[in-house]
């Protein structure tokens, strides 16, 4: 038997006259990802599902950052409101630089 492998689909020969196919993925995308390829992307990387999800479903998902500005220059109030947004647990009891670490780590 000969194995053919592509990103969505796994082809299995048995024979000349034989065909198996079977499907890697489901051919409708996943309604609740925003950004299917970026989503499929992470999870090649080894990245969970939640976190491949959360990242693939931001508003700019797939579009070029670097545009905000150092945790470092950013209040505790900010870091504490992005901490609360990515849901990060224990944020309430943490100082401005184990908050920066929590959200790089994230």
């Amino acid at each position: 038997m000969r194995q053919i492998n592509s990103r969505h689909l796994t082809i299995f020969l048995r024979s000349k006259e034989s065909l198996y196919v079977s499907l890697k993925y489901v051919m409708m995308p996943n309604p609740s990802i925003q950004n299917e390829e970026q989503y499929e992307a992470l999870r090649e990387q080894g990245y969970s599902k939640e976190k491949s999800a959360r990242i693939a479903n931001t508003p700019d998902a797939g579009k070029k950052g670097g545009k905000a500005s150092p945790y470092e220059e950013w209040t505790k109030e900010e870091l504490y409101d992005q901490a609360k947004d990515v849901g990060i647990e224990g944020r309430s009891k943490m100082d401005k630089e184990e908050l920066i670490e929590a959200l790089r780590n994230n």
